[in-house]
C-alpha cells in the first residue's frame, strides 16, 4: 500500500510520530553529548587540581622519600591514583599497591617533560576500569602522572543512555496517541462537511456545507465548495429554465403544425385550402428545424465551445455572402441593407460561423427592428468589430445586460417572431474565435461583435 493510500488522520500521525522520533533523538544525543562534556570537564579540572598538589610535594621533598609516602599524599579516593616517574620511565612512587608499572610509555613520558599530557588508557592490571590521566613534569628529571577512574562517569552516561532507550519510546507512543486524538479532533469538520455533502441532492434546496468557526484552510475549502454549489445551482436553474423555455418554443410551431395537419385531414377541403395549409406546415417545420439546429449550436457551445476552422477570408465578400439570404425579404418590406468599412479587408475567422453570426444580426433587425439596415465593419490592427445598425426603436436599459441569454427577448419597441436564440448564438460565435459581443447605446439598436485577428492556425476548437 502506497503512503498516499493510508487515511489522512493516520498519515499526519505517522509524519508527527516520525518527526517527534527525530526530535526524542535529536534531544538524546545532544543531552548525553553536553553531560559527557560537563563530566569530563570536571574530571579534568579535578586532575588539574591534583596534579599540581603532587607537583608541589614532590618539589617540596626534591625528589627524595617519595616512597614513603606513596598511600597517603599521592590520591585523594580509592577511585584516584597517582605515580611519580624518573627519568628512564620507572616508578619512583606510586598511590597504588596493585599498580606497581608505570602507567605512561617512555614516548609519552619524555612529552609529559616539555608539556602536560592528557591520556586514556583502557583497563589493566591495578585497576578496575579505563582511568583518565593527566602527566607533567616536575623539575628535570621527574614526571607527576596522575590518574582517575571513568568508572563512574561511563556509569553515569549509561544510566542515561537506558533512560532514553526505554523511556523515548514510551514518551513517542503517548504523544503519537495524542496526536492521532488531535488529528481526528482537526478533520472533525472535514467529518461535517462530507456528512452534509452526501445529504445534498439535485434538488434546488439551496444547501451549503457548514463551516467551522475558525477561518482557517477548512473554513476556505468550505467557502470554495459553497461557491461551487451556488454555481451548480444556478447551472441547473438555468439548465431547467432552457427545457421550460425549449419546451415552450416548442409547443407553438408543433400545434400549428398538429391543427394544419387536421385540417387537411379533416372532411372535403378544396385544394386552395389544401395548399395552404401544406404552405403553414411547411414555415412551421422550417421553424422546428432552425429551432433545432440552434439549440444544437447552443449545446456545443456550453459543452466546450463551438468547434471552428479558421482560415483568412476577404471580408467584403463574407458580408455579401451572409446578406444575400436576407435581401428579398428586405426588398418585399421596401427596406435597404447596406453593407459600409469592408473594403478589401481580410479577416482570419471561420467562414460558416462568420455569415452565421451575421446572419443572425441582420435577421434580428429585420424581423424587429425597422428602417434601413446597416452592416459597418471596422478594421484595426489587432481585431475587425462587425455590427449590423436598424432605425427601429432600440432596446430597454434592462435588456443589454441579458440580451445575449438564451430564450431572452426585448418587450419595447421591438416585435416579431422568434425563440430568442439568435444573440446567444452569435456571442457563442464570437467567443469561440476568442471575441465577445456586444450592444452599442446609441440611436436605434445597434448589436455587433468582435474577432480577434491572429496568426492563421488550420484548426481550432
Amino acid at each position: 500500500m502506497g503512503f498516499s493510500r493510508i487515511p489522512i488522520r493516520w498519515r499526519l500521525t505517522l509524519a508527527f510520530s516520525l518527526a517527534l522520533a527525530l526530535v526524542i533523538l535529536g534531544f538524546g544525543l545532544l543531552l548525553r553529548q553536553s553531560l559527557a562534556a560537563s563530566l569530563d570537564e570536571g574530571l579534568t579540572e579535578s586532575l588539574r587540581a591534583r596534579a599540581d598538589e603532587v607537583a608541589a610535594l614532590v618539589q617540596t621533598t626534591g625528589g627524595e622519600g617519595l616512597s614513603d609516602f606513596p598511600q597517603s599524599r599521592l590520591s585523594e579516593s580509592a577511585e584516584s591514583f597517582a605515580q611519580v616517574l624518573d627519568a628512564d620511565g620507572a616508578v619512583v612512587s606510586t598511590s597504588s599497591a596493585g599498580l606497581r608499572g608505570p602507567v605512561l610509555t617512555p614516548v609519552q613520558a619524555e612529552r609529559a617533560r616539555s608539556r602536560a599530557e592528557f591520556t586514556t588508557i583502557p583497563q589493566r592490571e591495578g585497576l578496575d576500569h579505563r582511568a583518565r590521566l593527566l602527566a607533567r613534569g616536575v623539575g628535570a628529571d621527574l614526571v607527576v602522572v596522575v590518574g582517575a577512574s571513568l568508572e563512574d562517569r561511563d556509569d553515569t552516561l549509561s544510566r542515561l543512555t537506558g533512560f532514553l532507550v526505554v523511556g523515548g519510546p514510551v514518551v513517542l507512543l503517548v504523544v503519537s496517541m495524542l496526536g492521532y486524538l488531535l488529528a481526528s479532533s482537526a478533520l472533525r469538520p472535514v467529518r461535517a462537511i462530507q456528512e452534509r455533502a452526501a445529504e445534498i441532492s439535485g434538488s434546488p434546496s439551496g444547501a451549503r456545507l457548514p463551516l467551522p468557526a475558525a477561518r482557517d484552510d477548512i473554513y476556505r475549502l468550505g467557502e470554495t465548495l459553497n461557491a461551487m454549489l451556488e454555481r451548480i445551482d444556478a447551472a441547473m436553474d438555468r439548465e431547467r429554465a432552457f427545457v421550460a423555455d425549449a419546451s415552450h418554443e416548442l409547443r407553438t410551431p408543433l400545434g400549428i403544425l398538429k391543427a394544419e395537419i387536421e385540417l387537411a385531414l379533416g372532411g372535403d377541403r378544396t385544394h386552395a385550402e389544401l395548399r395552404r395549409a401544406l404552405i403553414s406546415a411547411g414555415e412551421e417545420t422550417d421553424h422546428l428545424v432552425r429551432l433545432a439546429e440552434d439549440l444544437l449550436v447552443l449545446s456545443r457551445a456550453e459543452r466546450g465551445g463551438i468547434p471552428i476552422r479558421t482560415e483568412p477570408l476577404l471580408l467584403a465578400t463574407e458580408l455579401g455572402e451572409a446578406v444575400a439570404p436576407f435581401q428579398r425579404l428586405a426588398d418585399a418590406d421596401g427596406r435597404a441593407i447596406d453593407i459600409e468599412g469592408a473594403g478589401d479587408a481580410q479577416v482570419v475567422a471561420d467562414p460558416v460561423r462568420l455569415r452565421q453570426a451575421v446572419g443572425n444580426l441582420v435577421d434580428n433587425a429585420l424581423r424587429h427592428g425597422q428602417g434601413a439596415v446597416t452592416v459597418r465593419a471596422v478594421v484595426e490592427a489587432d481585431a475587425v468589430e462587425i455590427s449590423v445598425h436598424d432605425e427601429g426603436a432600440g432596446f430597454s436599459p434592462d435588456f443589454a445586460p441579458r440580451a445575449f441569454e438564451r430564450f431572452t427577448r426585448s418587450d419595447t419597441g421591438r416585435s416579431g417572431r422568434g425563440a430568442g436564440l439568435g444573440l446567444a448564438i452569435v456571442a457563442a460565435i464570437a467567443e469561440a474565435h476568442g471575441g465577445v459581443a456586444r450592444i452599442a447605446a446609441d440611436k436605434g439598436s445597434t448589436i455587433g461583435f468582435s474577432i480577434p485577428q491572429r496568426r492563421h492556425e488550420a484548426a481550432t476548437t
